[in-house]
C-alpha cells in the first residue's frame, strides 16, 4: 500500500508540470526554404570545404576544423543571422579555441575541465557579442586532439578567415542582398 502525503502530492504535481513542458508550445514549423536557396547553401558549403581541404593538402597546413562544417550551415543557409556575420565567425572560433587550449593547459585532460571550457567559451562569446554556435564545439575538439598553442593560428584563425573570404565572394555573387550585415 502506497501512502501519498500532502508533500508527496505537491512534489508529484511539480514533476508532472515540469514534464508537460516537454510537449512544447505548439508553434508552427519555420518556413521551408525554396529549392534554389537550399541548392545555393549546399553549394556554398561544398565550395568552402573544398577550398579549405585543397589548400590544406597543397600547403601542408591545417586549415579546417570539424566545426567549420556547421559554420557553413549558418553562413550559407542563414547569411543574415547575427551568428553568421564575419566578426562572430572569426572571433567566436578564435576565442573558443583559446579558452579550450587554456583550460586544457591549466587544468589538464579531465571531463570536468572540458565541460568548464565549453561553459566558459559560451559565457565569453555571449558577453563579447561574438556568438557563433559552431565555435562552441572548439573546446571539445581541443580536448580530443590536444593540440599545441599554434592551433590558434592553424587551423582556427586561418581557416576562419578563409571561410569568411569564400562567404564574402559566394554570398555576394549568388544573393541579391549584401553580405555581411555588419562587421
Amino acid at each position: 500500500m502506497i501512502i501519498i502525503t500532502g508533500e508527496s502530492r505537491l512534489m508529484l504535481k511539480q514533476i508532472i508540470t515540469f514534464l508537460k513542458k516537454f510537449s512544447g508550445d505548439g508553434a508552427a514549423l519555420p518556413l521551408r526554404h525554396g529549392l534554389q536557396a537550399v541548392a545555393l547553401a549546399a553549394l556554398g558549403g561544398f565550395v568552402t570545404v573544398s577550398v579549405l581541404a585543397l589548400l590544406t593538402d597543397h600547403l601542408s597546413l591545417a586549415l579546417i576544423l570539424g566545426s567549420f562544417g556547421a559554420s557553413c550551415v549558418l553562413v550559407f543557409g542563414y547569411p543574415d543571422a547575427p551568428f553568421s556575420q564575419p566578426r562572430n565567425i572569426v572571433a567566436g572560433h578564435l576565442v573558443s579555441s583559446l579558452i579550450g587550449i587554456a583550460f586544457l593547459s591549466l587544468l589538464g585532460l579531465q571531463w570536468w575541465s572540458m565541460a568548464l571550457a565549453v561553459g566558459a567559451a559560451i559565457a565569453v562569446i555571449m558577453l563579447a557579442r561574438i556568438v557563433h554556435p559552431p565555435a562552441g564545439s572548439n573546446p571539445v575538439i581541443v580536448f580530443l586532439i590536444k593540440p599545441a598553442w599554434s592551433f590558434l593560428w592553424f587551423p582556427t584563425l586561418s581557416g576562419a578567415f578563409l571561410l569568411v573570404a569564400v562567404a564574402l565572394i559566394y554570398n555576394n555573387a549568388t544573393r541579391p542582398g549584401k553580405y555581411p550585415r555588419y562587421w
